[in-house]
């Protein structure tokens, strides 16, 4: 069974280890070593902060559950954009998968190159300055230096690793998982027992702004994107063995393990650091360190927190192409794409054009204000996923489903109101980032229409062939 194909050119090869995995590599990324310092800044109490972590971390537990049910329901390549369609058509669908392009994978891949690159750059002491500058208007469009080329390469790198084979790509990513999770469990561990942190932290600060229910959850916002990659596993559906039992579990386990470690991070950090040092640190995963165990350890530690970003790196340059694979199969997207190479049964126009998406992003730095962006378009659509599974529920009562969501149907709706909330928050005090994505969502309208106009043109012309087969010959 090992290395059947799923009847779409695909192989099933992936099992429950390496799809939990993959759920937590996606999800372990540059968020956790890099927003807690803002969270801070808008909370200023230790005890608010571990509360909207763990509040995070409920929500993306109950968005596991629920996706759980979707990804045994359709076991195929695509994910949310498999879930949308089938819950309320192809349009939905498409506009989940056009998100995905853009913001869902390529931006988030751009970033973690750049952050891959610093964190090395850093580990060796070396110099980042731009080599050349292409100004438009006299604004920088595009920037070449040796910290983005080195993001650049790694981005390649690791396409073509995916590209080789899924079987080389999943161990691949298997081993960077499994060192980033010793990394942060390591530094935990060592971080309680060796360093030098104070109890006294815990306390609130002299000086406390109160608790503010929008400060609450613009936190949520950061927090949200740190915890993003939940659903990792099920854009991976046609590709991994027994998915109706495989793919809710490696779900639900991948995020417990990731909501923990979380936990325990940002205790970790209260425990190294008072608040006020805590405030708009951007780097409070190094900063913490140092504080712990000495300036000495941070060349050491930066050089392991970059390996360790490698890993969600990986995961997004295997996960995002299996999302346009499945929408170009459907006819609403380029059919190159939709292909699997014969040899190595894997979508590699797919792969080489996030890629390529992700590597313009770098060399323009166009992502540096996404966070927002994403956070706010990709809420939308994983709540109406989720809404989508409650809307077939209703709609087919009866069908059998090999796994029912727990809770239900108290966890999708938890989901969906912690979702709207901070939809909401977002359009309030962040507009300029949400009318973005909503500009993003309205290009991706008009977009669908091109390919559902394309396609019933085709769908006609064959119709009109197959009914007057003498208009072919009359061309001779």
């Amino acid at each position: 069974m090992k290395n059947t194909l799923n009847g779409n050119g695909l192989k099933r090869e992936i099992g429950l280890f390496s799809a939990t995995i993959l759920v937590i590599a996606n999800m372990i990324g540059t968020g956790i070593f890099t927003t807690t310092g803002f969270i801070m800044a808008e909370l200023n109490h230790p005890g608010a902060l571990l509360v909207c972590w763990l509040f995070g971390g409920i929500f993306a537990l109950c968005g596991a559950l629920c996706y759980g049910e979707l990804g045994a329901k359709f076991p195929k390549a695509g994910g949310e954009y498999v879930f949308l369609r089938e819950s309320f058509g192809k349009p939905m669908g498409f506009l989940s998968g056009w998100i995905s392009l853009i913001v869902g994978f390529s931006a988030p891949i751009a970033a973690a190159s750049l952050a891959f690159s610093q964190y090395v750059f850093h580990a060796f002491a070396l110099t980042a300055n731009p080599k050349f500058v292409v100004t438009v208007f006299g604004v920088p469009a595009i920037t070449f230096s040796q910290m983005n080329l080195m993001a650049v390469a790694v981005i390649v790198l690791f396409s073509l690793v995916h590209y080789h084979s899924l079987l080389t790509g999943s161990r691949v990513q298997n081993g960077l998982t499994i060192f980033k999770t010793a990394l942060i469990v390591g530094f935990i561990i060592f971080g309680f027992t060796f360093g030098s942190g104070s109890m006294e932290n815990f306390a609130a600060p002299a000086i406390s702004t109160g608790f503010k229910m929008e400060q609450f959850a613009v936190s949520l916002i950061f927090i949200s994107f740190a915890y993003s990659g939940w659903n990792a596993s099920a854009y991976l559906g046609g590709e991994i063995k027994h998915p109706q039992k495989n793919i809710p579990l490696s779900l639900f386990l991948g995020t417990l393990v990731v909501v923990l470690l979380y936990m325990l991070l940002n205790l970790l950090y209260i425990y190294s650091m008072s608040s006020q040092e805590m405030h708009n640190v951007l780097d409070i995963g190094a900063k913490s360190a140092t504080a712990l165990f000495g300036s000495h350890i941070s060349r050491y530690f930066s050089g392991a927190v970059g390996v360790g970003i490698l890993s969600v790196l990986s995961a997004m340059i295997m996960t995002g192409p299996r999302v346009y694979y499945a929408m170009a199969k459907d006819g609403i997207f380029f059919s190159p794409f939709g292909r699997v190479n014969r040899e190595r049964h894997t979508p590699a126009a797919s792969i080489f054009l996030q890629g390529a998406i992700a590597v313009v992003l770098v060399i323009t730095a166009s992502f540096n204000a996404l966070l927002i962006y994403i956070g706010f378009t990709l809420s939308i659509f994983a709540m109406m996923a989720v809404a989508g599974m409650m809307r077939l529920r209703k709609k087919y009562p009866k069908a059998k489903s090999p796994y029912r969501t727990f809770g239900y149907p108290i966890t999708p709706l938890l989901f969906i109101l912690g979702n709207l909330w901070i939809i909401l928050f977002s359009i309030k005090s962040r507009p300029v980032s949400s009318l973005f994505g909503l500009a993003t969502i309205g290009t991706g309208l008009l977009v669908y229409w091109y390919f559902s106009g394309t396609r019933k043109k085709k769908v006609s012309e064959k119709q009109v062939s197959s009914a007057c087969p003498h208009v072919v010959h009359e061309k001779s």
